[in-house]
């Protein structure tokens, strides 16, 4: 599964999945600064999975029914870097077949997974 990090996730993030194998491209290396639909045409264009810490495409993905292949949002604040890149790439592992065409959210308690709507994909 290939996946686009969005820049305002932790590197440790992005170095934890690559750890595991993940095919993974990061904003922060590819084009930073670029915008939220910038970032979601790249995503689609790859048909990458998209984690991002910014609750701005729920909005995009539900609520304008933009496509997308499914998008992991990360609400880990207040944890170490470290920490947070072993939750996202254990979350990731367990529920890899789920989180595609889905809108997942990562919290330190829970990982809540909602299927998107076959117009919305």
């Amino acid at each position: 599964m290939n996946f686009l990090v969005d820049e305002n996730v932790d590197r440790q993030i992005v170095d934890c999945l690559r750890k595991e194998n993940y095919f993974v491209w990061y904003v922060a290396e590819m084009e930073p600064g670029i915008s939220d639909e910038t970032v979601l045409n790249i995503a689609n264009q790859k048909k990458a999975v998209l984690l991002t810490a910014d609750k701005d495409f729920g909005e995009l993905v539900f609520r304008q029914s933009r496509i997308v292949s499914g998008v992991v949002l990360i609400r880990l604040s207040g944890l170490l870097p470290e920490t947070k890149g072993k939750i996202v790439a254990s979350a990731i592992t367990m529920h890899i077949a789920e989180i595609t065409q889905s809108f997942t959210v990562i919290t330190p308690n829970a990982i809540r997974i909602r299927r998107m709507k076959k117009d919305t994909l």
